[in-house]
């Protein structure tokens, strides 16, 4: 195995010092890179699919479960397999709780292309709450690019998807794949993927921050039992 250097407590802090400057400066590139994303133009969504949940048969607007923002966690598990994709459950393994990202205005879903049958018992034995969607029988999957044809035959791909609406409009804002995957999983980090981000004051542009009149900002974090009317269990 290879390890770090030994050095001093002295050159520990100079080393660290350094780096520092550099995470410094990764942060105000992925802060820029956020308000970028958040310039994208948005898609409205026309095609009117039809998932199967908990609850029965729901629409890409049911998703949304009243909120102005959906994001989408892309789940690998064709019809044709006995359990989910191992790295897809490791990454909703990090996924914490909701409550947060509800404070923000933001519903959060896993979608598959496996029927609901399928879904249920491998989501009982990971002892997930999340909500989790089967697309089976409609072309979500493909025209969201997760699912391929590849050599004649359909495969699978990780991604997440970002929504959001207005009145009954829904309107496609981003998407990110496979790599593009890496570090998200925070309420904080799937929130900078959204077109209203964290909704706080220093983002740009201007004029997200109150959009959806609830306060906003990390001083209002909460307890995740004590954000009340601003957001619906």
């Amino acid at each position: 195995m290879s390890l770090p250097e030994i050095a001093s407590r002295e050159q520990w802090r100079e080393a660290r010092a350094e780096l520092l400057v550099k995470e410094k400066a990764a942060t105000r590139a992925r802060d820029a890179l956020g308000a970028e994303r958040r310039g994208l133009p948005m898609v409205e969504v026309d095609e009117e699919y039809v998932f199967e949940g908990g609850d029965g048969k729901a629409t890409l607007l049911d998703l949304f479960a009243g909120r102005h923002q959906l994001v989408v966690y892309h789940f690998m598990f064709a019809p044709e397999w006995e359990a989910g994709c191992r790295s897809c459950s490791g990454f909703l393994d990090q996924i914490g709780h909701l409550a947060h990202l509800k404070a923000r205005g933001t519903s959060f879903t896993a979608v598959s292309r496996a029927p609901f049958p399928k879904i249920l018992p491998f989501k009982a034995r990971m002892g997930w709450t999340v909500p989790w969607y089967s697309s089976y029988g409609s072309g979500f999957n493909r025209d969201f690019e997760v699912t391929l044809e590849h050599e004649g035959e359909l495969v699978e791909r990780p991604g997440l998807s970002c929504f959001l609406r207005d009145r009954d409009r829904v309107f496609h804002t981003c998407s990110t794949y496979e790599r593009g995957l890496d570090g998200l999983g925070s309420t904080t980090s799937l929130l900078d993927l959204t077109a209203l981000g964290r909704q706080e004051a220093w983002e740009e542009p201007k004029g997200r921050s109150s959009a959806l009149g609830a306060p906003a900002g990390s001083e209002h974090i909460r307890y995740h039992d004590e954000y009340g009317d601003w957001y619906a269990k």
